[in-house]
């Protein structure tokens, strides 16, 4: 079912001194911010030559990365994103393994600009999982 990892997503306090932080510090070429209104969070991607860190700031009170950054007030990493080949599938057979889907179970549109969904942390050891169709 997974594919190759896409991107690591790192919440952030403050996504300016973050994308600083990879392009000058640590060379990395980095995005622009993309805001997200439907995921509630901006958007920075460090591109890497095998995969992509993704650095999120929360947008809007309502923000889930605002809440994690209230546990997590530095930040840290907040989940891992796989591809799959066909969401829909990749879903229903994860709900046939008793694995919850986050939110209403279909998927919104991501910032590749394709479906993604979340996977509780709960089921997969600790650790958000994202699944994004390729």
């Amino acid at each position: 079912m997974l594919g190759r990892v896409n991107h690591i997503a790192i919440a952030v306090p403050d996504l300016a001194a973050a994308t600083a932080g990879y392009r000058d510090t640590l060379g990395a070429r980095v995005s622009q911010p993309q805001a997200l209104p439907e995921h509630g969070v901006t958007v920075v991607f460090v591109e890497l030559p095998n995969t992509k860190v993704e650095l999120l700031e929360p947008l809007g009170e309502n923000s889930p990365i605002a809440a994690f950054l209230e546990k997590n007030p530095s930040g840290g990493m907040h989940h891992i994103c796989y591809e799959v080949l066909d969401i829909l599938a990749a879903r229903d057979q994860l709900a046939k393994s008793g694995a919850r889907v986050l939110g209403s179970g279909e998927p919104k549109t991501g910032a590749h600009g394709k479906p993604v969904l979340f996977l509780h942390p709960k089921d997969f050891f600790g650790t958000l999982i994202e699944l994004e169709q390729v």
